[in-house]
């Protein structure tokens, strides 16, 4: 079955002038008083997360798995005026593919690192590390994975998009698996006067990764300074048990 990640344009239906405001916010409240001039997003699929940090300031560069993704990132990224250096490379082999670099805040958003094993993912955190300047930072981003392996919800839905004269549905299928593994099932529906007139199936297989194999790992690392927010950070619930998704920035 096709993975979103190879519709780019679906993708990025969501975007919008208020996620890209959102995203900005967002960075303003986790860089709050830290120095961050440089910065490397492993995941960045299409930039919808990251981009906007080039508003403030920020020099940008990405890497990602998938060409169609990077190239719609170059392109939007290019509409906006802004220099972003990409490389294609899966974020286990990173260190490798941009050796000799270093950035202030190396990043992993999108909760693109439940897409391996945790082994492989204490691999990529790994490489990752090599990418951080020294006193510098991870960040990564990602779902509550500790609550969505207790409350094993089936359903979650989004808000309807609209486009010129369709509305856009989507939902996801949550199925838990024997291997302790996740399929997300994504349907797209595509309406017009009130009737579906098209739909897009997709699957997406995740690893749930608990917290604590987070935090471990970058301890484990060296990294001390562990600060944990909600994603986007400005959101309602603060809690850690039970915000749907949520961010890490470590310090080296």
């Amino acid at each position: 079955m096709q993975h979103l990640y190879d519709r780019p344009d679906l993708y990025d239906l969501a975007e919008s002038p208020e996620r890209f405001s959102m995203n900005k916010r967002h960075w303003e409240l986790v860089f709050a008083g830290k120095r961050i001039d440089t910065l490397l997003d492993v995941s960045i699929g299409t930039g919808g997360v990251t981009l906007p940090l080039a508003s403030l300031g920020v020099r940008l560069s990405g890497s990602d798995l998938s060409e169609n993704m990077l190239e719609q990132c170059g392109k939007k990224a290019a509409a906006a005026g802004i220099h972003i250096d990409l490389t294609q490379s899966d974020f286990r082999d990173v260190a490798e593919a941009l050796s000799g670099r270093q950035f202030d805040c190396v990043a992993s958003t999108g909760n693109s690192l439940a897409y391996v094993p945790n082994a492989d993912l204490a691999k990529a955190l790994a490489q990752m590390d090599r990418l951080v300047k020294p006193n510098g930072y991870l960040y990564l981003d990602l779902r509550n994975w500790d609550s969505i392996l207790r409350e094993r919800p089936r359903f979650y839905l989004y808000n309807p998009m609209h486009r010129d004269d369709v509305r856009i549905n989507l939902v996801q299928v949550w199925d838990y698996n024997p291997d302790g593994t996740v399929t997300f099932n994504l349907l797209y529906t595509f309406e017009r006067e009130e009737r579906i007139f098209q739909k897009k199936l997709f699957q997406e297989h995740y690893y749930p990764v608990p917290r604590s194999f987070l935090m471990g790992t970058l301890s484990a690392l060296g990294y001390q300074k562990m600060e944990v927010s909600p994603y986007p950070a400005m959101a309602s619930d603060k809690d850690p048990e039970t915000m749907p998704w949520y961010c890490i920035l470590a310090q080296k």
